[in-house]
């Protein structure tokens, strides 16, 4: 079995700091792995990624703090020197006083024929590679001194930097930056993932995320008194949400969509809706709109079926037929938006909602447990009666707050998108890039969701999560070309393969 593991339950559950330093103690009380092992397992690893990430890479420089942070470093330096590569170790704390497994890492480098300098930022442009063993995720204070200046020099220069378990002055718990952090191109974590690489500022400092195992057993988690703070999703999780069609399906087998909104001068909206309904496996999608409307939006999308709506009455045959209402993208706040909404809120249809019947939501404070709600910082705020920036500073704890005021399962937007319903672990989506920070995102995202749901029927987290989590993978191929222009119907072309995981 491999010292890296990526592909298991341990990989996609993250954990905070506290946690992990359990599992830590357990490996070695319970399961009799001394902790220098696990450090000699740790320092494998991490020299395994560099090798195979910059294998022309001859001139490492390895940057050593104290605490099992540095510990690990050393042992990537003997590694490194056993390798025959250049290497130049720098201690920023005396080696001589690092204690238990560090210590003696530091003697087994030592006796080993290396040796350690103190630093000088000059030396940062001199290398090929650069490893932060600084701080691990003890850090609980801003950096300062002789550690923050080491930390802008590495963040100044131009060289590839491979960071040990968390980039040195990341808060491994929230991401919080404290004072400086490293700004890594690739993170290598042991035992388990850290929640503070994935939150704030941790996808900025950490870069590409490696996860080393370490080869502990899985049942190392059994009986923690909490479970992992949230869980991340995988491609091999469509698997499961999305199998291969029967052969004697019909449309009929897909559900039927209703997308309702689309006010004067917002029609664009539920034609995005509709059509990523339709592109997301849909039966059948209905456009509600405004009458003005309903006779352009087939002439560009022909596989629309579009209703135009004088009053709100007119939408009852067509809740009658469907499976799954979306309401929100481009609805408005005027007479006519605020009657669709009560209609579709009355009906006993499994919904989505997002856009501006989030907005209507919050003047109302309804709660089922059959919808799922999409909002971003801003609509969350309101929502919860307080900003975005409130929002964004605790993410996680905002998700909770919307899952116990409005029931259902809730899709906090935002770079990692956090999913969650009442009484399960949430899941993150380390998808995505700023190029979708553009119009239309968030309908695409609707009716893509609503799409699922009426395939699986189901409004639960794995179906939101999987939305969420096509919709950024999707984002993501799309950008491969460049984010600035990337279009919100770009990712039309996109969707066939995640949605068809098996193919």
């Amino acid at each position: 079995m491999s010292i890296i593991t990526r592909m298991t339950d341990m990989a996609h559950s993250v954990w905070t700091p506290a946690q992990v330093r359990e599992l830590d103690r357990r490996a070695s009380a319970d399961y009799g792995i001394p902790g220098h092992e696990l450090m000699t397992r740790a320092g494998q690893a991490a020299f395994g990624i560099a090798r195979e990430r910059w294998p022309d890479a001859r001139r490492w420089l390895l940057l050593c703090g104290s605490g099992n942070n540095a510990g690990d470093g050393y042992v990537v330096a003997r590694l490194a020197l056993a390798a025959g590569l250049d290497l130049t170790v720098v201690a920023l704390s005396d080696p001589a006083r690092l204690q238990g497994d560090a210590a003696t890492a530091w003697r087994d480098f030592e006796s080993a024929g290396g040796t350690t300098q103190a630093f000088a930022p000059g030396m940062i442009d001199s290398s090929d590679l650069v490893v932060d063993a600084l701080l691990g995720t003890g850090l609980q204070r801003p950096v300062s001194g002789e550690f923050r200046t080491a930390i802008e020099a590495i963040n100044a220069g131009v060289r590839p930097v491979l960071a040990l378990d968390v980039p040195s002055g990341l808060d491994s718990t929230n991401g919080t930056v404290l004072g400086a952090a490293v700004w890594a191109d690739v993170t290598v974590t042991f035992v388990g993932q850290k929640a503070g690489l994935y939150l704030g500022s941790g996808p900025d400092c950490c870069g590409v995320i490696e996860f080393a195992g370490l080869d502990l057993p899985a049942s190392i988690v059994e009986h923690l008194e909490a479970a992992p703070l949230f869980s991340l999703y995988g491609r091999n999780d469509l698997l499961h949400l999305l199998p291969p069609r029967p052969a004697n399906a019909h449309k009929g087998s897909f559900g039927h969509v209703l997308i309702v909104g689309g006010n004067y001068g917002m029609s664009g909206a539920v034609r995005l809706a509709g059509e990523a309904a339709l592109r997301a496996g849909a039966g059948l999608v209905t456009v509600a709109t405004r009458p003005e409307h309903a006779l352009l939006l087939p002439v560009g999308r022909p596989e629309l079926m579009c209703a135009g709506m004088a009053e709100a009455h007119d939408l009852d045959p067509l809740l009658e037929r469907a499976t799954i209402v979306a309401c929100g993208p481009g609805l408005g706040h005027d007479a006519w938006a605020q009657a669709l909404f009560e209609r579709v809120t009355a009906c006993g249809l499994p919904l989505v909602l997002d856009a501006d019947a989030l907005n209507l939501l919050a003047e109302r404070k309804l709660h089922r447990d059959d919808w799922i709600l999409t909002p971003h910082p801003g609509e969350a705020g309101r929502l919860l009666g307080s900003s975005s920036a409130t929002v964004q500073a605790d993410r996680l704890a905002a998700l909770t707050e919307l899952c116990r005021q409005y029931g259902g399962t809730v899709i906090l937007k935002g770079r990692g998108s956090l999913v969650g319903r009442a009484g399960s672990v949430p899941v993150l989506i380390d998808r995505g890039n700023p190029g979708m920070a553009t119009a239309g995102m968030g309908d695409v995202l609707t009716g893509l969701l609503a799409g699922l749901v009426a395939q699986t029927g189901a409004t639960d987290v794995q179906t939101a999560a999987g939305a969420a989590f096509i919709h950024a993978a999707a984002g993501d191929a799309a950008a491969l070309a460049g984010e600035r222009g990337l279009l919100a119907s770009d990712l039309f072309a996109q969707f066939r393969t995640w949605l068809n995981p098996a193919h």
